[in-house]
């Protein structure tokens, strides 16, 4: 079954993730330039998963390819999407989701996060998109590395998903609590979401408890945000933000 032009979403898995490190297992092609290439190779005969009962938008069609030795995964069972067996992939689709493929869609999902790096990090996420593990380098504010992170794709992740999660959280995994809450002070609206998952996530939550004490100002901030913008990690942080004693920093 050969999709049609009305295809809004490619859902790409790939368990195996080829040679690529910080490659996802799942991620979506929305733009519609990549989509017609996409569906320019897709097999002329491709079997679909058999529909469960329930209601479906016409409107709408998905497609899942990549390879599907398992069964699992985002849209599983869901009636819109169709399925490509990696056995029926012909080469030009299989080069095209080619995550070491330099002129593949993957590479340019990465290009494109690349570009849209703050300036003093694009050399940073450079490496990162090669697969390297760089130093961070010296002198970037974590009230900017918290808004990178605010930034990352989430609803619709592409194929630069991963590195959008993992290249941020390499700057503040290892800083002191205390300059991670002055930079949430520091930080804008996209850096406070960041800060909140970073202050709810296992990076942070492991810390000794002594490491996990927040002064009132940052953990307010934290807190309000999370109320209005991300109530599922508010339980998160309200258990794990542990009060400081007094606010007591000071911008050097």
């Amino acid at each position: 079954m050969k999709p049609t032009s009305a295809v809004e979403c490619v859902r790409v898995r790939d368990p195996k993730r080829g040679d690529r490190p910080h490659h996802p297992a799942y991620y979506e092609i929305v733009e519609p330039d990549e989509i017609a290439e996409v569906l320019a190779v897709w097999p002329e005969e491709t079997p679909p998963r058999a529909a469960p009962q329930g209601p479906r938008d016409p409107n709408i069609e998905y497609l899942s390819c990549g390879c599907w030795e398992h069964e699992d995964g985002p849209g599983a069972d869901d009636p819109r999407i169709v399925q490509v067996p990696g056995g029926m992939r012909p080469e030009p689709l299989r080069r095209l989701l080619d995550p070491a493929a330099p002129d593949g869609i993957p590479a340019r999902h990465r290009a494109r996060w690349v570009a849209a790096a703050p300036a003093q990090l694009r050399g940073y996420a450079e490496a990162m998109a090669r697969g390297e593990e760089p130093e961070p380098p010296p002198g970037v504010s974590l009230a900017t590395a918290f808004s990178w992170q605010g930034a990352a794709p989430h609803e619709r992740p592409d194929a630069a998903s991963l590195l959008a999660e993992r290249a941020p959280l390499r700057l503040l995994t290892g800083a002191p609590t205390a300059e991670l809450a002055w930079a949430v002070r520091e930080t804008d609206r996209a850096g406070l979401d960041g800060a909140v998952r970073f202050f709810a996530s296992e990076e942070f939550t492991t810390r000794h408890p002594k490491r996990r004490r927040v002064p009132d100002t940052a953990r307010d901030l934290l807190l309000r945000h999370a109320r209005s913008h991300r109530p599922a990690d508010l339980p998160v942080l309200e258990r794990r933000l542990l009060r400081a004693p007094e606010d007591r920093i000071r911008r050097s």
